[in-house]
C-alpha cells in the first residue's frame, strides 16, 4: 500500500533524524479528516524535488510532527513541459490542470483565447485560479510528485506569443494541420510548450501569431479532441519520445 503524501513548505537541509512539523490546512485534513495516527509512516514533499519518509511522532488539533527516516532529492524532469491550456468551461478546466499534473507536465499557463466560452474576471477569476492551484496540489499528491506543478496567472495571447520565444520546442495543437505531433523532434531536455485552444478552436488570427513566433501547428490524429483532454494526450505523445518514459 503507498503511503500518504503531505505537501510542507520547504524541506531545505533537513536530513535523517530531524523532526518535521506540518501545519494549517494540510494537518488538519491529515489528523481530522485522515485520522493520522502516531507511528503511521508518511511522505512529505516540499514540492521542490525533495522527498522524505519517516514516522508521526506528534499529532495535535492542526498539526502533527515526522521524524525522519529517509531523504531523496530528485533532479527536476527533463524536458519540461509547459501547456497552455485555453479556458474550457464549466469543471473541465479543473480536468485538464488533475490530468496534466498527473502525467507530469511542469507548469499549466491558463490562456483566455478569443473563442473561450468561459471568462475570468474580478473575483471569479481570482477563485478560478485557487481552484487550478488546489486541484494541481492534490493531483500532485496523489501521483506522488517530486515536483509540483506552477499554475500561473492567467494569459493573453500576447502573452502566450513571448512564452513560445524561450521554448526549445513549440507546438499548437490544430485539426486542420497537414503535420503529425509524431512527426515533430523532441528535444532529450529544455522547455517544451504546448498550446490547446478552446472548444471554439483557435481563430486565424491566433494561428497565424503562433505559428509566426515559431510555433509548429500539429494534428494528433483523425478524431477531434476536447479541450481538457488533448493536453494530456499531446504530451503523452511528446513524453514517449523522451529520456523521461524510456528510462529502464
Amino acid at each position: 500500500m503507498s503511503l500518504p503524501v503531505h505537501l510542507v513548505p520547504s524541506l531545505d537541509g533537513v536530513a535523517v533524524g530531524a523532526a518535521v512539523e506540518v501545519d494549517g490546512d494540510e494537518a488538519h485534513h491529515a489528523v481530522a479528516v485522515r485520522r493520522l495516527r502516531l507511528g503511521e509512516s508518511v511522505v512529505l514533499t516540499d514540492g521542490a524535488g525533495t522527498s522524505v519518509v519517516g514516522a508521526v511522532s506528534e499529532t495535535g488539533k492542526r498539526r502533527f510532527a515526522v521524524t525522519v527516516a529517509s531523504v531523496d532529492r530528485v533532479p527536476e524532469p527533463q524536458p519540461a513541459v509547459v501547456v497552455v491550456q485555453a479556458l474550457p468551461k464549466g469543471d473541465r478546466g479543473e480536468l485538464a490542470v488533475e490530468v496534466l499534473t498527473e502525467i507530469g507536465v511542469a507548469a499549466i499557463v491558463p490562456w483566455a483565447a478569443s473563442r473561450s466560452v468561459a471568462v475570468w474576471k474580478g473575483e471569479r477569476a481570482d477563485k478560478a485560479l485557487a481552484r487550478w492551484r488546489a486541484t494541481a496540489r492534490e493531483a500532485a499528491k496523489q501521483s506522488r510528485r517530486a515536483w509540483l506543478p506552477e499554475v500561473g496567472p492567467l494569459v493573453s495571447t500576447a502573452d502566450v506569443v513571448g512564452l513560445l520565444a524561450s521554448a526549445d520546442l513549440a507546438v499548437v495543437l490544430h485539426e486542420g494541420a497537414s503535420v503529425s505531433l509524431t512527426s515533430v523532434e523532441v528535444p532529450p531536455s529544455g522547455r517544451v510548450l504546448v498550446v490547446v485552444g478552446p472548444e471554439g478552436g483557435l481563430s486565424d488570427d491566433e494561428l497565424a501569431a503562433f505559428t509566426d513566433a515559431g510555433a509548429v501547428a500539429v494534428r494528433l490524429g483523425a478524431e477531434v479532441l476536447r479541450t481538457s483532454t488533448a493536453g494530456v494526450a499531446a504530451v503523452a505523445a511528446l513524453l514517449s519520445r523522451t529520456p523521461r518514459w524510456s528510462r529502464s
